[in-house]
């Protein structure tokens, strides 16, 4: 089901545009409702577009679009207000056939093909599997699920992507942690650092560990730090590190590693695959329990076993953007909008995460997506031009790449702010939030705000059973709805067939008029990786569905009325169904 009152209406225009404008008939038609519902249904800016190219005034241009429209049944009038906008007034059966509309398509409506649909990549989550997913994390999981099925729902070919960081430094912090705490659960006493991972789900791995490996892993503690100093003394400061206290507890963690790493020898890879499994295997599980799938889990190590980080940079020093300073091989990424030129393979010949991510995104490209979604937390603001400054240094079109920035949200307990931090241990998880305010309410309160909006998650309110939570005044309404059909007692599906033209009270004409506007939401949704205008438009429907409710009796004598009253109010359930699934929240029958 499309849009097709506002497709309508477009193809009008367009064909006025033919008549009096032939050269601009293709320009970009947009409608909108106008603020002040005395103005009309529907309004168009189009002369005002075309004032430039026509080089008249919007108004006479509006005048001239009017008297072209082709006749339409559907349109009681079409007017030119100020400033050269184009008002147009439906008529009341054009605005009950949302109506009809809604319940022909059921679960299909609001959704829509397209002529050239995509092949459409979104990335999301991808958070380093060092620990479990905690609520920062959960709003950018909802919020790639709900644009990724905006794009399925209007059309597009969507694969899931989730990046496992399985290749870095912060695997090995955790697989030393892990150690540690193993090598304290068979009685050695090593110092623990307080710059590792320090939460309980790491004592509860080690605890796992032990069971699975008894005491094949054991070292000596005190041969471990031993090794540990002597490699710290030979340490040079790096001249790409600005030295410091904070760089020193860095230091002393690498030199653990990699002591670690010597005196483990070939047990260290078991010891790294135990806490890189245990902590996937945590986030699918809580993903999944969240209403959050993935096509595709992308390992990062993968690309440095098929040799394509290395040839990703081949690439770029092919094309002469490389250059070497002090040992290291950089990327001349400042000729690319980025700040300053960014180091791709250290001195010592390891390359960095940003290597490893152009191989990433070139992959990407070749795997044959039209268009690459990524979505990242705010503050990998800089990162962007980075990026897409090395996919066009390296020959690929960075316009193809999108990038979302998510604001993590912030969780407050009354009034006080909950700090977090992975490596301490403080923070709350995802699987708690959900736990305290279940699924629906961490889904929908995720998506409230646009992305990369700050975001107050408020427990109490989001845990409340009134109508000031939205997401319980969403189902609530549709809960009512569902008890007026039980209480009527007849054949739902048959109310498709029912004569709509009793609906003329004016909170019916605009509540019919308001469904009409789903698809056009979804479709602008998804165009702008919006999914906080579905949840606008569900909240704004079941405003005019309570008031309809409260004003307007339904079971009345008359069964045309009855029915016709019925339909509607069905149109409007199956619609909140269609909105709240998709937004990955359920349409209670009771509450």
């Amino acid at each position: 089901m499309t849009d097709s009152v506002q497709q309508h209406l477009i193809s009008l225009l367009r064909a006025a545009l033919l008549q009096i404008a032939p050269a601009d008939a293709d320009i970009d038609i947009a409608l909108e409702r106008p603020r002040q519902a005395s103005h009309g249904d529907y309004a168009s800016n189009i002369a005002l577009k075309l004032a430039r190219s026509l080089r008249r005034k919007p108004t006479d241009i509006a005048h001239v679009i009017v008297a072209a429209l082709p006749s339409s049944a559907t349109v009681a009038a079409a007017e030119v207000a100020g400033g050269g906008f184009i008002n147009f007034r439906l008529h009341p059966h054009a605005k009950r056939s949302a109506v009809r509309a809604a319940l022909e398509s059921g679960s299909r409506f609001g959704c829509s093909d397209q002529a050239e649909p995509e092949n459409v990549q979104v990335e999301f989550v991808s958070a380093n599997p060092t620990g479990p997913l905690h609520v920062g994390h959960g709003r950018g999981a909802a919020y790639g699920a709900v644009v990724a099925d905006l794009l399925e729902t209007v059309g597009h070919r969507v694969t899931r992507e989730y990046y496992v960081n399985d290749a870095g430094r912060q695997m090995d912090i955790l697989a030393l942690s892990t150690w540690l705490r193993y090598l304290q659960a068979c009685g050695e006493q090593p110092a623990f650092p307080d710059n590792a991972y320090q939460g309980d789900y790491v004592r509860a791995m080690a605890t796992r560990l032990h069971a699975l490996e008894g005491t094949t892993l054991v070292r000596s503690a005190r041969e471990l730090e031993a090794h540990a100093r002597s490699l710290l003394r030979g340490f040079t400061p790096s001249s790409n590190t600005e030295g410091g206290e904070a760089d020193e507890r860095e230091q002393r963690l690498d030199a653990l590693i990699a002591a670690a790493k010597e005196l483990l020898g070939a047990d260290y890879a078991r010891v790294h695959r135990f806490a890189l499994t245990e902590q996937l295997a945590d986030c699918r599980q809580d993903l999944e329990e969240f209403g959050v799938r993935f096509d595709c889990w992308f390992s990062e190590q993968a690309l440095y076993d098929r040799g394509m980080v290395a040839q990703a940079v081949a690439r770029l020093e092919e094309a002469g953007h490389v250059y070497l300073h002090d040992g290291a091989l950089w990327f001349r990424s400042s000729a690319f909008g980025d700040e300053k030129d960014r180091v791709l393979r250290r001195e010592n010949g390891a390359y960095t995460y940003f290597a490893s991510d152009i191989a990433y995104h070139l992959d990407k490209f070749a795997r044959g997506f039209d268009r690459v979604i990524d979505i990242w937390g705010a503050d990998h603001h800089g990162y962007v031009s980075r990026v897409k400054g090395a996919l066009q240094a390296s020959g690929a079109d960075p316009e193809r790449l999108h990038v979302a920035l998510v604001q993590f949200a912030v969780l407050y307990r009354g009034a006080e702010k909950v700090s977090m931090s992975t490596r301490a241990g403080q923070f709350v998880t995802l699987r708690e939030l959900r736990a305290e305010v279940g699924n629906d309410a961490a889904r929908f309160f995720y998506i409230l705000r646009k992305s990369d909006q700050h975001l107050d998650f408020d427990l109490d309110l989001a845990k409340s059973q009134s109508l000031d939570n939205p997401v319980y005044y969403l189902q609530y309404a549709h809960a009512r709805i569902v008890s007026v059909l039980n209480n009527w007692g007849g054949d739902a599906t048959r109310l498709v067939d029912a004569d709509l033209g009793p609906l003329a009270h004016e909170q019916e004409i605009a509540l019919a008029a308001r469904l009409g506007d789903y698809p056009a939401t979804v479709a602008s949704a998804a165009r702008e990786l919006a999914p906080h205008l579905v949840a606008f438009y569900l909240r704004d429907l079941c405003a005019a569905f309570h008031s309809y409710y409260n004003a307007v009796p339904f079971l009345v004598d008359d069964e045309l009325v009855r029915l016709a009253r019925l339909a509607l109010v069905a149109a409007v359930r199956q619609v909140l169904r269609n909105g709240l699934c998709l937004l990955g929240v359920s349409a209670p029958e009771r509450m």
